[in-house]
């Protein structure tokens, strides 16, 4: 089965499947960043997806800047996403934002801008605003009022796309029943033992293009348990890769190109940038994708649980 190298934005645009993602659970070495996207675009990719809150738009800037000056790409060449962070979800306070990450990024405009999560924190400059209780502060706004927000970033020509991330299928929903400008893509998380069918599927259904985050199940993540299921050790996955010579790495990103996501697996070293980048010479047949549809365990990595007291919480229902 051939998977295309982009998938098409209801605009018109192409948004290249495969992206180098850059959240290092902000435990990268200084330049780190810098230099696995400059590697990453060496290499060939071509999106680049970052966020507010991952406190590295500054390096991708600079990586974005040095390769458009000596000539590797032109800014034209390529696809940026960046994302609004909870604590700017006021109508006017999301163009406000995106202007200084826009400066952050020293670029002109991004090509796709989404809302990071549904739930809304205090405004101001401190990411993560907490009580004298250490509990988070929360600040709430209608996500319908916070996409008029998206919109009017788009209509400023600060964006050319607009979109979510991690909202679950009502909220997708009322942000559609609201919109004036409808979202393009979500951003979710899927990989292997998290299909997260049923929402692809509904998003789908209602125009919407897909981003799987955490393709690998964030193996690294400081808050793993020690019973959580271990993405890379299943028997199944390990005897395909060694079926096709590729890395068990590979054989997951290229199962989800087959289900026509997009992927932004993340690595600030260049050997797996380069691996990762590698997943157009193979293909999984019928049999295999079902075999890797059975490792889903509906384990979800990411629970955002600092909001579980939030109105907005996107995962109390099952999709």
């Amino acid at each position: 089965m051939s998977v295309p190298k982009s998938v098409a934005l209801p605009g018109g645009d192409q948004i290249p499947a495969v992206g180098c993602g850059t959240w290092t659970v902000w435990e990268a070495a200084p330049g780190a960043v810098r230099d696995a996207i400059k590697a990453a675009i060496a290499e060939g990719y071509r999106h680049v997806d970052c966020a507010w809150v991952y406190g590295n738009e500054q390096e991708v800037g600079e990586a974005i800047q040095d390769k458009i000056k000596d000539g590797t790409v032109a800014r034209s060449d390529l696809f940026v996403t960046t994302k609004l962070w909870d604590t700017a979800h006021r109508r006017g306070a999301v163009t406000e934002q995106l202007k200084k990450a826009l400066a952050r990024l020293s670029l002109d405009y991004v090509d796709l801008y989404l809302i990071h999560w549904p739930t809304s924190f205090k405004e101001g400059d401190i990411d993560f605003p907490k009580d004298d209780n250490d509990k988070h502060i929360f600040e709430f706004h209608d996500i319908q009022d916070t996409w008029k927000g998206m919109e009017d970033a788009k209509d400023a020509g600060l964006t050319k796309n607009i979109g979510i991330s991690n909202f679950n299928s009502k909220q997708v929903q009322r942000v559609i029943d609201g919109a004036r400008i409808k979202p393009c893509n979500i951003q979710i998380e899927v990989n292997p033992l998290f299909s997260n069918a049923r929402l692809i599927d509904f998003c789908r259904e209602r125009g919407l293009t897909v981003t799987a985050y955490a393709p690998f199940g964030s193996p690294n993540r400081p808050w793993k348990k020690s019973d959580d299921p271990v993405l890379f050790e299943q028997p199944i996955l390990k005897d395909i890769a060694a079926a096709k010579g590729k890395s068990p790495a590979q054989v997951c990103l290229r199962f989800l190109l087959q289900r026509g996501l997009v992927v932004i697996p993340k690595s600030v070293t260049p050997s797996r940038l380069k691996e990762n980048f590698q997943l157009y010479d193979f293909e999984l047949s019928e049999a295999e994708m079902k075999q890797m549809f059975s490792l889903n365990r509906d384990h979800r990595v990411y629970g955002q649980e600092i909001t579980l007291d939030h109105p907005e919480y996107p995962f109390s229902i099952p999709f």
